[in-house]
C-alpha cells in the first residue's frame, strides 16, 4: 500500500501516542466499573474467566506453551491472546485472571502496543487481576512464610505494571482442597475485601445450602487479631464452572447458542428456560438476590470468541424477559459482586473454625494429600529456609545490582512461588510435573548460593584488601554426603543464624575418619562425637559410591542475623579420639530389664523385652507419661472409584481398608550409642523402617529420625506409613493441630464445630493438616504432649492420649480425582522412594510447652544455613584477615517478636531517587492467653537494630507490601454476631506507626510490614 509521508506518519503517531497516555491514566476501575444491576430482581453476575494450573498434568512450561497436547489440550499463551482480542470488541465484557506466574511470562513477550491496550483494559475494569499471587497456592500444605511471600512476588508484578488498578480487592481460591483460618487471615491483612472458593465438604454444603449460610464473616483470628483477620468469604455453588448446559469452550460438549429461528437446531427457548431455571436454583442457595455464576473452567478461552458469541446471545435473550423471569444477567467480576452484596441490606453469619478436612462424598475425605510426596514437602520447606537467609544476606551485605543479586533471588523467588501451587506442594502433580518442580528448585538454590557467597566476601574480610576462600555447599547432609568433606582434610564451616536473636544448633556432617578436632570461633575446642554412618543410611539409593562412613557432630553456635566459623580437622590426637568414642548396647536384655537413657532434661525408658519405647519423663518438671511410639501401615483401600463405596486411596484421597489402630509388635532389633554429646537409641521395625531417637546434651526433646521406604508392593497392596504415639494422657477426644505454621486450632475427633458430622471414615475423617505441629493435653494434669514436624504431614489423634503422623506413602491405584496414576513414587534406583525425617518431642506443662513449640517451630523453618571452604588458613593466620563471628544485629529480639522479611525491595511509598527502599516485616510470635509472659505486647525500635546500616524513616504498608496501609479501607460488613461490629480497616488508630516513630508495637500473633529508608553505617 502507499506510504504516508513522514510528516503525516509523526502526526499519526503523536496522536496514537497521546491516545495511549490517556488510556493509561484515565482509570476507572475497581467497584466504580462494575455493570449496572437491576432491583428487584435476581442478578446473576456472569464471570468469565479460566483457571489455570501452575503445573498439574503437565509442567508449567508445557501448559504455557500448549505442549503435550495427549495429555491436556492447554496452552495459556493462546487464552490470554485470544482474551485481550475479545476484550476490545465490547467494553461491557469482563474477564478476570489469577495465575501472575503465566500472566508475566506472557507480559514479557508482548509488544509495547499490546501492553498498552492491556493497561487500558485493566484501566477501565474490563480485564481485573483477582488474587494476584504468583499462584492459587494449596491451603493444607504450605506455610505463611511461603504463602505471603508468593503473594507478594506476584502483587510487585502487578503494582509496577499496571498501578492501583492492578491490585486485587478480592482471593479467588476456587480450586484448594479445603481451607485454612489462617489464609483467610492473611488475606485479610494483605488488604482483601472478600474470599471466593469452590470447595468445602458435601454435608457442610447442604446444610449451608438448606440454611442460605454460602456466604459469611470468615473470623480469621478470633482470638487474636480480632476484626482486622475478618473475611467476607463465599462458596460458589457448582465448584468453579457453569451451570450444567452452558460451557461453551471448544473443550466443553454442551450446546452452543443456536438462534436462528429458520435452522432446525433452533435452541433459544430451551436454552433460556434451562438457564432461568438453574439461576433461581442457585439464588435459592444464598442470602441476597445476587448470585455469582462463573463462565469457565480449567484452561477455557482458547477460543475466547466462542465464549463470549454464546454468553452475548445467552444475556440478549435472558434479559429479553427479564420481566417474565425476574433474572437480570450481566458481566461481571468477584469485586463487582462483592460491591453488590455489601449495599444488600442482609446480615451475615459468621464462622470461627476452617474448612479441614475436605469429602466430596462418602468415604472419599481429601486428607492423602496432606502427606503426599513427602520427599518434594521436605525440599520445598528447605528451599524457603535458604530462601530467606540469601535475601537476608543480600540485604545486610547490601548488594546491588550490579552482583547480579536481584536477577539471582528472582529466579528462587519465582520457582518457591510456582511450588506453593496447590498441585505442587500438595503432592498431587503427575511424577514428570513432581521432577519439574524439584529441578526449578534446585536451579534456584543454585543461583542463590551465588549471592549468599558474594554477601559473605563482603562480610568476612576485616579489610576490603582481603578476599575470602568461596564458600561452598552440601545439599545432601541428610543422606550423609558431601563433597567437601570427602575430599579434604581441612576446611571451615560456616554457620549463618536466619533468626533475631542468639541460637546454638546441632550440627551433623558426614566425615571420612573417626577423629577430628572442632575449633570455634574463639580457638577453643569445641566438645564433639563421631558416630558410625548406620547400615540403613548406606543402603538410600543415592549414597552408592559415597566413601563417607561417619557423622561429625557437635553444637554450633550463631549470633542474631549473623554467621560464626568453625575450624575442623582430621586428628590423631589420643585425647580427641577419646573424647569422641562411644559405646555400644543392647536395649532388649537377656534380663529383659528395662534400659533408661538420659541427658539433663530428658528421660526415656525403653522396654527391656520388646524394645520399644515405655515412658518419658521430663526432669526438670519432674513429669513422666507413659509413652509407646511405632510405625503402622495402613493397607490403601482399591477401587474403580465409580461410586463412594468403590473410591481408591489416592494422590488426594486416604482411604485405608482397615479402620482400626495396629497393634505393636517386638522390635526385631534395637541398640544404644552413647556418647559425650549425644545419645541414640537405634529401632529396626521392618528391613525397610527404622528410626533413630537422640538425646542431645543440654536439649530439652527428643529427636525421633525415621527413614520409610522402599514401601514394598509385592503383595500388590498400597501402604500409607505412620508414627505412632500413644501416651497414658486422658484427652477426651480433643488435639490440636497449627494452622500453616501459625495459630493453633483445637480439633475433635468425629465431630465438626458448624454442623453435625455424619462419620463416613472413622481414620481418614479425622485427619488434619499438620504444618509444623500436632499436641495432646490432659487438662486435669497440666500436661502437654507435643511433636513438631519438619514438613507438612496429614496428622490425627485416632485414640485417646494418641498423635498418628503420616510420613510416607506408596499406592498402586489412582482416585479418580484427575492426576490419572497411582501415587507410586519409585526413586532412582525403581525400587520405592526412600524418606527421612524428624519429629522433635517435648512433654511439658501446658505453658512451658506453648513456649518450647513456638520457640521450636523457629528454629526449624529459620534453621542455620551451612557452607563450606576447604583447605583453609590457620586460625592465627585467618583472623588477621576474616571475621570469626559476626551479627547483623546491635542486639536480639525479644523472644516473643520474629523477625520474618529482611529485603531489598522497592514498594508503594515514596523513594529518594537515591535510596534502595528494604522491605521489613516483624511479627508477634505467641497467641493471647498463650503465655503469662510472652503472650503480652511488645515493642520494637528499628532505628539502631542493624549493624550494617540505620532505618531512618519507615513507611507501613499491607501484608502483602503493596499498598500503604493508611490508604487501606476495606469493606464493612453486618453479621449475626452478638460481638460489637467495629472497622476492618487495616488503618485503624492501634495499627499506624506514628508518624517520625521508629517504635513498631506488635500485639500477640502481628505481623508488620514497613517499607524503610537506610543510611549505609559508617
Amino acid at each position: 500500500m502507499a506510504m504516508l509521508p513522514v510528516k503525516h506518519l509523526i502526526v499519526v503517531v503523536t496522536i496514537i501516542a497521546g491516545f495511549l497516555q490517556t488510556v493509561d491514566s484515565a482509570a476507572t476501575c475497581g467497584y466504580q466499573s462494575c455493570n449496572a444491576v437491576q432491583e428487584g430482581m435476581i442478578n446473576v453476575h456472569l464471570v468469565p474467566h479460566t483457571h489455570d494450573d501452575v503445573g498439574w498434568l503437565k509442567t508449567v512450561d508445557q501448559y504455557f506453551y500448549g505442549d503435550k497436547s495427549d495429555i491436556q489440550r492447554a496452552g495459556v499463551q493462546y487464552i490470554l491472546d485470544a482474551v485481550i482480542a475479545e476484550l476490545q470488541k465490547d467494553p461491557t465484557r469482563r474477564f478476570i485472571y489469577v495465575e501472575v506466574a503465566f500472566f508475566a511470562r506472557w507480559w514479557r513477550q508482548q509488544t509495547d502496543i499490546t501492553r498498552h491496550a492491556v493497561k487500558a483494559l485493566v484501566n477501565n475494569g474490563q480485564l481485573e487481576f483477582i488474587l494476584g499471587g504468583w499462584c492459587m497456592n494449596d491451603e493444607a500444605s504450605t506455610h505463611y512464610n511461603a504463602i505471603i511471600d508468593q503473594h507478594t512476588l506476584g502483587f510487585e508484578f502487578l503494582r509496577q505494571n499496571f498501578g492501583d488498578c492492578g491490585r486485587p480487592r478480592v482471593a479467588w481460591q476456587i480450586d484448594p482442597f479445603g481451607h485454612s483460618r489462617e489464609q483467610a487471615s492473611l488475606f485479610a491483612q494483605m488488604g482483601f475485601d472478600g474470599l471466593f472458593f469452590g470447595r468445602l465438604d458435601y454435608q457442610d454444603k447442604d446444610e449451608r445450602i438448606r440454611k442460605k449460610s454460602m456466604e459469611m464473616l470468615w473470623r480469621g483470628s478470633p482470638t487474636n487479631l480480632k476484626n482486622i483477620s475478618d473475611l467476607f468469604t463465599g462458596v460458589l455453588y457448582n465448584g468453579y464452572g457453569p451451570p450444567n448446559g452452558f460451557c461453551f469452550d471448544l473443550l466443553c460438549d454442551d450446546e452452543p447458542m443456536m438462534d436462528d429461528d429458520r435452522m432446525h437446531g433452533y435452541n433459544v427457548p430451551k436454552k433460556v428456560e434451562m438457564f432461568v431455571n438453574a439461576s433461581k436454583e442457585w439464588a435459592d442457595a444464598y442470602a441476597s438476590n445476587h448470585v455469582l455464576m462463573p463462565m469457565g473452567f480449567d484452561f477455557n478461552y482458547q477460543n475466547a470468541n466462542a465464549w463470549y458469541k454464546n454468553i452475548d446471545k445467552l444475556m440478549k435473550y435472558v434479559n429479553k424477559q427479564s420481566n417474565r423471569t425476574s433474572v437480570n444477567v450481566l458481566y461481571s467480576t468477584p469485586s463487582c459482586y462483592l460491591s453488590s452484596l455489601n449495599k444488600a441490606p442482609v446480615r451475615w453469619p459468621t464462622k470461627k473454625d476452617d474448612f479441614f478436612p475436605y469429602a466430596h462424598r462418602p468415604h472419599s475425605f481429601w486428607t492423602g494429600y496432606f502427606t503426599s510426596r513427602p520427599a518434594l514437602k521436605d525440599y520445598v520447606r528447605r528451599t524457603n529456609n535458604f530462601l530467606q537467609v540469601t535475601k537476608q544476606m543480600d540485604a545486610i551485605a547490601a548488594l546491588h545490582d550490579t552482583d547480579n543479586s536481584t536477577y539471582e533471588i528472582q529466579i528462587l523467588k519465582e520457582a518457591m512461588g510456582v511450588a506453593q501451587h496447590h498441585d505442587a506442594v500438595s503432592g498431587t502433580e503427575k511424577q514428570p510435573v513432581a521432577y519439574d518442580y524439584a529441578q526449578r528448585l534446585a536451579r534456584g538454590v543454585m543461583e542463590c548460593q551465588k549471592v549468599v557467597n558474594d554477601a559473605y566476601g563482603k562480610l568476612l574480610p576485616l579489610d576490603s584488601a582481603y578476599t575470602p576462600p568461596g564458600q561452598q555447599f552440601c545439599n545432601l547432609l541428610n543422606i550423609s554426603i558431601c563433597g567437601v568433606t570427602e575430599n579434604y582434610k581441612y576446611f571451615t564451616l560456616a554457620v549463618y543464624n536466619p533468626l533475631g536473636y542468639d541460637v546454638t544448633s546441632w550440627i551433623r556432617i558426614p566425615v571420612l575418619g573417626r577423629v577430628y578436632q572442632v575449633k570455634g570461633p574463639d580457638n577453643n575446642d569445641v566438645p564433639s562425637q563421631v558416630v558410625p554412618v548406620s547400615k540403613e543410611t548406606k543402603r538410600i539409593p543415592e549414597r552408592q559410591g559415597s566413601r563417607l562412613q561417619y557423622e561429625l557432630i557437635f553444637r554450633a553456635s550463631a549470633p542474631a542475623l549473623g554467621f560464626s566459623v568453625y575450624f575442623i580437622s582430621k586428628s590423631n590426637k589420643a585425647r580427641v579420639k577419646l573424647a569422641q568414642t562411644t559405646s555400644k548396647r543392647l536395649v532388649r536384655n537377656n534380663e529383659g530389664h528395662d534400659t533408661v537413657v538420659k541427658n539433663e532434661f530428658v528421660s526415656l525408658k525403653f522396654d527391656g523385652t520388646t524394645g520399644h519405647l515405655k515412658s518419658m519423663r521430663n526432669l526438670d518438671s519432674d513429669i513422666e507419661i507413659g509413652l509407646q511410639q511405632g510405625f503402622y501401615h495402613y493397607t490403601g483401600h482399591t477401587g474403580n472409584n465409580t461410586k463412594s463405596d468403590l473410591q481408591a486411596s489416592g494422590a488426594y484421597v486416604f482411604r485405608p481398608n482397615i479402620t482400626k489402630t495396629f497393634k505393636a509388635k517386638q522390635m526385631k532389633k534395637s541398640y544404644i550409642r552413647e556418647g559425650r554429646v549425644v545419645q541414640e537409641v537405634y529401632q529396626t521395625f521392618a528391613p525397610w523402617i527404622t528410626q533413630v531417637i537422640r538425646l542431645y546434651e543440654g536439649e530439652k526433646y527428643a529427636e525421633f529420625e525415621w527413614t520409610v521406604g522402599p514401601i514394598p508392593i509385592s503383595d500388590g497392596a498400597g501402604k500409607e506409613v505412620v508414627s505412632q504415639f500413644l501416651t497414658s494422657l486422658d484427652t477426651k477426644e480433643a488435639f490440636y493441630t497449627d494452622a500453616n505454621g501459625r495459630e493453633i486450632l483445637k480439633r475433635r475427633r468425629n465431630a465438626r464445630d458448624t454442623w453435625d458430622l455424619d462419620q463416613t471414615e472413622p481414620v481418614a475423617g479425622n485427619f488434619y493438616p499438620v504444618n509444623s505441629r500436632i499436641f495432646i493435653r490432659d487438662e486435669e494434669l497440666g500436661i502437654q504432649f507435643s511433636v513438631l514436624t519438619d514438613r507438612s504431614q496429614g496428622g490425627s489423634s485416632i485414640v485417646d492420649g494418641g498423635i498418628q503422623l503420616m510420613v510416607h506413602r506408596r499406592l498402586l491405584h489412582d482416585d479418580g480425582l484427575g492426576v490419572g496414576e497411582p501415587l507410586n513414587e519409585t526413586g532412582i534406583d525403581n525400587k520405592g522412594l526412600v524418606v527421612r525425617g524428624k519429629h522433635y518431642v517435648y512433654l511439658g506443662g501446658i505453658e512451658e510447652s506453648s513456649a518450647f513449640h513456638r520457640k521450636m517451630a523457629l528454629r526449624l523453618y529459620m534453621a542455620p544455613s551451612l557452607s563450606f571452604m576447604p583447605n583453609v588458613t590457620k586460625y592465627s593466620i585467618w583472623t588477621k584477615q576474616f571475621q570469626t563471628q559476626w551479627s547483623g544485629m546491635t542486639k536480639n529480639l525479644p523472644d516473643n517478636v520474629h523477625l520474618l522479611t529482611l529485603e531489598q525491595w522497592g514498594g508503594p511509598g515514596v523513594v529518594p531517587s537515591s535510596s534502595q527502599p528494604y522491605i521489613i516485616r516483624l511479627e508477634h510470635t505467641f497467641e493471647t492467653g498463650e503465655h503469662s509472659l510472652l503472650s503480652k505486647d511488645v515493642t520494637v525500635n528499628l532505628a539502631n537494630l542493624f549493624t550494617t546500616f540505620n532505618v531512618t524513616s519507615m513507611t507501613e504498608l499491607t501484608l502483602g507490601a503493596n499498598m500503604v496501609l493508611s490508604d487501606l479501607h476495606r469493606l464493612q460488613w453486618n453479621t449475626t454476631d452478638t460481638r460489637e461490629e467495629s472497622t476492618q480497616d487495616g488503618s485503624t488508630d492501634s495499627e499506624v506507626s506514628d508518624v517520625g516513630s521508629m517504635d513498631v508495637k506488635l500485639k500477640p500473633m502481628q505481623i508488620r510490614t514497613y517499607q524503610v529508608q537506610l543510611q549505609d553505617r559508617k
